[in-house]
């Protein structure tokens, strides 16, 4: 459904003053792009496919080239056959794009919007009525208030229902669920799986990594560039190092002390712990570490392996500057 083969682009952002883009070999002034240092992926009929990573990585970039809003430097790529610089007229016509910023309309009502994008496309709420249905009816309560004072929810799931009213092949969200709260995310994810029940292909982009595993497929993304792309399990098992947690009473203290042993090869803070490998040597590595620890003033220190989770991957993959 979705073909991409050596896509690259490169701009300069006034935001952060870098060169910044998508497939180079390096995203700085004065480096020019191999015909072959682009992106290139596939995603299925049907799918759902993730891009996961940080800010700044490259997933809006992809995601505007895709839907025809900016033109590629390199490479090419074409969405349901069609060729996004050639087609894009087409492309238009069959793809629903949610952006990640909330772009409707704030001072029509949740009807009147919804009514505007059907009348865009030539259709009308009614005959596409059953595909929005289950999402649409948890807002047309309030469907004569303004999309303006609707909350971040409610403001996601109007945003969904107006990009899917047409009916596209293929549905873009980029970011969908930034900044609302978390029963909205597991809900808004159940209606992605719907929709997929549907025959609708699906390109969300996310930076939450616990989102990864509701994909079918992912590409991990960091600084323009693919890090893996496989199954969300297929990436976890390829995880090749032993992952330790560690916890104590000076968690604030704690990073900054892993890294500063020679036992520890690599170490990231996890919510309430501390992530980390080793090095070459094994024998004994709790006992020495918690010894290593309390002679630093930590107590109640928790040292355990753990199993790795596609954040630890990415974490991993990062560290290692690996790209595909």
């Amino acid at each position: 459904m979705i073909e991409v083969k050596n896509l690259s682009k490169n701009y300069f952002s006034s935001t952060s003053g870098k060169f910044a883009g998508i497939g180079f070999p390096e995203n700085r002034a004065g480096v020019y792009p191999d015909k072959n240092s682009g992106l290139t992926f596939n995603v299925n009929e049907g799918e759902i496919f993730g891009l996961i990573g940080p800010d700044g990585a490259g997933k809006t970039t992809l995601f505007r080239i895709l839907t025809t809003l900016i033109l590629p430097d390199s490479g090419t790529a074409s969405v349901a056959g069609w060729d996004v610089v050639k087609d894009y007229k087409e492309i238009r016509k069959k793809v629903g794009y949610m952006p990640g910023r909330f772009s409707l309309y704030q001072d029509l009502t949740v009807q009147e919007n919804l009514e505007f994008f059907a009348t865009v496309f030539n259709t009308t709420i009614a005959e596409n009525y059953e595909l929005i249905k289950d999402i649409y009816i948890q807002i047309e309560p309030f469907k004569n208030r303004r999309a303006g004072k609707l909350s971040g929810g409610m403001k996601q799931k109007l945003a969904l229902s107006c990009a899917l009213i047409h009916k596209p092949l293929v549905l873009f969200l980029d970011e969908p669920t930034t900044g609302v709260d978390p029963v909205s995310r597991k809900e808004f994810w159940g209606m992605l799986h719907k929709l997929k029940l549907q025959g609708i292909t699906i390109l969300v982009s996310t930076p939450y990594m616990d989102e990864a595993a509701l994909c079918d497929r992912i590409a991990l993304i960091q600084d323009g560039h693919f890090l893996n792309i496989d199954t969300p399990t297929n990436i976890v098992k390829q995880f090749n190092r032993e992952l330790w947690a560690a916890k104590s009473n000076r968690m604030h203290y704690l990073l900054t002390d892993l890294r500063n042993s020679d036992l520890i090869d690599s170490s990231f803070a996890f919510g309430d712990s501390i992530h980390f490998t080793i090095k070459n040597e094994k024998e004994f590595i709790a006992e020495k570490l918690q010894l290593y620890l309390e002679n630093r003033d930590h107590t109640h220190v928790d040292i355990h392996i753990i199993e790795p989770n596609v954040e630890d991957c990415f974490m991993q993959l990062s560290q290692e500057k690996s790209i595909i």
